[in-house]
């Protein structure tokens, strides 16, 4: 070791032992960390509505499938989140038709059990998607009363006769897409983009319907952020939608061009609808449980005939009443292949508000007074629609 001197040799050994140190201790971190119990999936239970239509939303760190317990005891309804861990047992008073709920684990999952106020059935329920600045799953419960369950509360508890139960009216849920957003400003007009155009009308659209009390309604974007195409249609679809419209505006090379128009999907269009499937479509267990594969495909194209039929009553309605306020484009009402109108089972229509590139379609556009009164159109065009539903309904 020639040339080495014993403070030199010193210097290295204390180097060496310095990062033997560090290397250990760093060794012990990682090791301390991968030790640390990862974070559990439900995050809160939170409850809304009345005793007409009570919300429970599990706020969720990941996605979860529920299943139904059927073992719930009597006057009970319990849900299983598949794969989801919960904080250890969580518990809460309850709210409407809900008396107080437990979250606790169970084999499979966490499970929800809700201890009900009176007699209630699962109107429908759903997950959604981080969405609009919500960084977080939403697993939504929807509960509704049991036919005459008031009725029947209200005779046990008093010797007089009880009331005639309310009729209960289940509010349609309508979902509204203002297209584009984020890093998709859609057409640029001379003073405005395509995405805060749709999103100022679908937001003024929202307000208009949600006073009537009849209708609830789901954006698939609240602010300026990209949403996919295919999150768009799966957010519909996950809601139970009973209608879904797109929102947009136009463009054209010539700036004298205007007027609005209103999309379906077109039959071509319908047979892009495996992107938007999964495999646990309803038809497809069905074609498996009667061992027949054509029976899923059946179901399917009488599901897609069905919708194509819906979409079509709907956007005439919507052509005829959005006609008073804008001009309309010749053949207003048109087919194609949108791929946010891919959803076998939700009627669905995509409306080019009129064109950003004409001078007076994008004021009207922009004008906070002429969208109030072009989404009241719409609105009305929805109340029709629903309402000529009803009628071929009663008269079957």
């Amino acid at each position: 070791m020639r040339g080495v001197s014993f403070e030199g040799l010193k210097a290295r050994w204390g180097r060496a032992t310095l990062g033997l140190v560090l290397a250990v201790g760093c060794a012990v971190a990682v090791a301390a960390g991968a030790r640390r119990p990862a974070q559990p999936d439900v995050i809160a239970v939170r409850l809304g509505g009345d005793d007409g239509v009570t919300r429970i939303v599990v706020d969720l760190r990941q996605s979860a499938s529920g299943e139904l317990d059927p073992a719930a005891a009597t006057g009970q309804l319990a849900l299983v989140l598949k794969g989801a861990t919960s904080p250890g047992l969580l518990r809460g008073k309850g709210h409407g038709l809900v008396r107080d709920w437990i979250v606790a684990d169970a084999p499979g999952g966490a499970r929800l059990t809700l201890d009900l106020a009176q007699s209630a059935d699962i109107q429908r329920r759903f997950l959604l998607p981080p969405a609009d600045g919500v960084a977080d799953y939403r697993y939504v419960v929807d509960l509704a009363p049991r036919p005459g369950a008031a009725a029947v509360a209200a005779a046990q508890s008093q010797p007089a006769p009880a009331a005639q139960p309310a009729v209960y009216h289940a509010r349609k849920i309508i979902v509204l897409d203002p297209g584009h957003g984020g890093r998709d400003s859609g057409a640029v007009g001379a003073a405005s983009y395509e995405k805060n155009v749709t999103l100022a009308a679908a937001l003024a659209l929202k307000a208009r319907l949600e006073r009537t009390g009849r209708y609830q309604v789901v954006m698939t974007r609240t602010s300026d952020v990209f949403i996919p195409l295919e999150q768009r249609v799966q957010i519909a679809r996950a809601a139970g939608a009973d209608l879904f419209l797109s929102l947009h505006a136009d463009s054209g090379a010539d700036s004298a061009i205007r007027g609005a128009s209103v999309y379906t999907l077109s039959e071509r269009g319908e047979q892009r609808v495996g992107y938007v499937l999964s495999r646990h479509e309803w038809f497809l267990e069905q074609a498996h449980d009667s061992g027949d594969g054509a029976v899923g495909q059946i179901l399917l194209d009488l599901t897609q005939r069905t919708t194509r039929n819906r979409s079509a009553a709907f956007a005439q309605t919507l052509i005829s009443r959005v006609g008073d306020r804008a001009a309309l484009l010749p053949h207003s009402q048109r087919d194609a292949g949108y791929f946010v109108l891919l959803a076998p089972d939700v009627p669905a229509a995509l409306l080019e508000m009129g064109f950003i590139t004409n001078p007076q379609d994008e004021a009207r556009l922009n004008d906070p007074v002429q969208r109030a009164a072009f989404t009241d159109r719409i609105a009305q065009a929805i109340d029709a629609y629903f309402a000529s539903a009803r009628t071929r309904l009663a008269a079957r």
